[in-house]
């Protein structure tokens, strides 16, 4: 009885070291890059470089996506346009915001609500 209780144990203490090891690991749905600690210096900073670096960095998030998912997270499309508009670059923020609505429909309030901002 005791050799069952012992086997039992040593199979029950490996089988929670499993469930542990594959619980701890991590699967990430997008590829961010230095997405926050670039937006956190734009935020900080406010200027022209910081803007830059921000932009280059959805560039980077909007052409190569290896994770999971395989597409670009919810919002970067948003963020990007933003950035774009902060720019003067109308045109391509409208097309980056079409983008955004494109692969997240639930955004359109949002959405609609910057670019009534930004045609007064």
């Amino acid at each position: 009885m005791k050799k069952s209780l012992l086997g039992f144990v040593k199979i029950s203490a490996l089988a929670g070291l499993a469930l542990l090891a594959v619980s701890c690991q991590s699967t990430h749905l997008y590829s961010w890059y230095n997405y926050q600690s670039d937006y956190y210096h734009y935020l900080k900073n406010g200027d022209e470089d910081s803007l830059d670096k921000l932009i280059k960095t959805y560039e980077k998030i909007i052409a190569k996506q290896t994770a999971e998912r395989k597409i670009v997270p919810p919002g970067i499309y948003a963020d990007y346009g933003y950035a774009l508009l902060e720019k003067g670059k109308a045109k391509e923020a409208k097309a980056m915001f079409a983008k955004e609505i494109e692969l997240y429909p639930e955004s359109e309030p949002f959405i609609s609500a910057i670019l009534k901002r930004f045609e007064k």
